[in-house]
C-alpha cells in the first residue's frame, strides 16, 4: 500500500484484507475492485470492475461518489485492485482529477512517482479519457511510465 496523498492510498487485494495494517495507516474506507472484504470501522464500496476491459462510465461515477463523499467526512481511503496495478490506478487517477483538478497525465505521472507498479492497460486509459473527455493519447501515458520504471 502506498500514500498518493495524505488521505489517498493505492495497494491490493491482499492490503484489504490485513486489518492491522489497515488500522496502522488509519484507513477508515476502502473501494474495492478486485472482490469484497468487509472491516470492522472501515466503509466499503466494491465495484466490478473487469481488470482488462474498459470501465463504464456508471462505475467511474459510483466510485468517485464514493471517495469525494469519504473524503469529505475527513477519512483516509485505500483503493486496490487485485495486484495495485490497473484498476486501483484508474480509480486513483480519476480522483487526483476530482479532487485537485489535475488532467489526467498529471494525475498519473504524481501516483507513478509515488507507487511506481502503476500502469493502466489501454481500454481503462481510454474510459478516463472519455468519461472526463481528455484526448490524451495511451502513447503519452506509457511515456511517462517509461520515466518511472517500476
Amino acid at each position: 500500500m502506498d500514500e498518493i496523498r495524505p488521505w489517498l492510498f493505492i495497494g491490493n487485494y491482499s492490503d484489504t484484507q490485513n486489518k492491522s495494517y489497515l488500522d496502522s495507516k488509519s484507513i477508515s474506507a476502502m473501494l474495492q475492485l478486485a472482490e469484497p472484504v468487509q472491516q470492522i470501522n472501515i466503509n466499503s464500496l466494491y465495484l466490478p470492475v473487469a481488470d482488462l476491459g474498459a470501465i463504464s462510465h456508471d462505475f467511474i461515477k459510483q466510485g468517485m461518489k464514493f471517495v469525494l463523499a469519504e473524503k469529505e467526512k475527513g477519512n483516509k481511503i485505500l483503493i486496490a485492485c487485485a495486484a495495485g496495478i490497473n484498476r486501483s490506478t484508474a480509480f486513483c487517477i480519476a480522483a487526483l482529477k476530482e479532487t485537485a483538478g489535475l488532467n489526467l497525465l498529471d494525475a498519473y505521472k504524481e501516483i507513478k512517482q509515488k507507487h511506481p507498479k502503476a500502469m493502466p492497460h489501454e481500454p481503462i486509459w481510454e474510459s478516463l479519457c472519455s468519461y472526463y473527455n481528455e484526448t490524451t493519447p495511451y502513447l503519452d501515458m506509457m511515456r511517462i511510465s517509461i520515466q518511472f520504471p517500476s
